[in-house]
């Protein structure tokens, strides 16, 4: 008989067998689906060398490396600001003052239901601004408000029992959101904030639509050029696996993060001593 647990039944070996069989399985498609796609690009020439030479030019890697710092650059400034936006909204959506609530909820409602693209766009064209001011802008409002539903629901899932054994304490509310509530709160909210940051960084793309000479923007002009047939295909085999880098680093650098937090000071559980005999008060009988 399979023995079993509280959340599901431990496999049996007819059920392991069967899975094993299945992870074949699915394992063989997924390698001829791969080597019939190998197949396509070398029947249509994807590989010929007429179409990689561009990337051995040095004017084409500067192109690249100014298109990725510029792609780097639009993320870091998004990034700070809509963390900062994302704190402000999330303290104004849990405020005891009904007009800062009702405002900060409309604020974030309305532009996380709002297209990032036809922020960028309305940014850039109507306002007339700067395509990096205007890119940064979008993102910023569409991130920051998306953050901050993320940092009232981290604050929110924290036990009602620590708000009120901090406010019994004689703490204010500032001192209890900065103290007991956050802290707690960030273990919940990392997972949910790195997932933001990497579509943040992801929509930076985005700005080769207003003409912001990001990373994609530059590969788009390498893969339209004619006199190398048009390498669409080799400028995305490049362009891919640098977002999906970049993305696995963010993901990384987050669980590090994660793990120097655990292993801080103010998390570490303390060690308590163990208990001594107590001193005998004056005219205590008791042996």
């Amino acid at each position: 008989m399979t023995t079993t647990s509280a959340l599901y039944d431990i496999p049996g070996p007819h059920a392991r067998a069967r899975h094993r069989a299945y992870g074949i399985l699915a394992a063989v498609v997924l390698l001829l689906l791969l080597g019939w796609i190998v197949y396509v690009l070398i029947d249509t020439g994807q590989f010929a060398a007429e179409k990689w030479r561009p990337f051995e030019y040095k004017g084409i890697q500067l192109l690249l490396l100014r298109g990725l710092g510029n792609t780097l650059k639009a993320f870091a400034l998004a990034a700070a600001l809509s963390l900062a936006l994302g704190a402000v909204l999330a303290a104004g959506r849990l405020s005891d003052h009904g007009p800062v609530r009702w405002v900060a909820t409309i604020v974030v409602e309305f532009f996380r239901a709002m297209p990032v693209l036809v922020m960028i766009f309305f940014i850039f064209v109507a306002l007339k601004v700067q395509p990096l001011p205007a890119l940064v802008a979008g993102l910023t409002l569409y991130n920051g408000s998306v953050l901050a539903e993320v940092f009232r629901a981290g604050v929110n899932s924290v036990e009602r029992g620590q708000r009120e054994a901090a406010y019994s304490l004689g703490l204010r509310k500032t001192q209890v959101m900065a103290y007991v509530l956050v802290p707690q709160g960030v273990r919940a909210m990392l997972p949910a904030i790195i997932s933001q940051l990497v579509v943040a960084l992801k929509d930076t793309s985005l700005g080769f639509l207003i003409t912001y000479e990001e990373f994609l923007h530059a590969g788009k002009l390498i893969a339209g050029n004619l006199d190398y047939g048009l390498p669409f295909i080799p400028v995305v085999m490049v362009i891919s696996p640098v977002y999906i880098g970049m993305c696995m680093l963010l993901s990384w650098f987050a669980n590090w993060v994660a793990k120097r937090e655990r292993r801080s000071v103010k998390t570490e559980a303390v060690r308590v001593a163990p208990a001594e005999p107590a001193t005998m008060l004056p005219g205590d009988t008791r042996t």
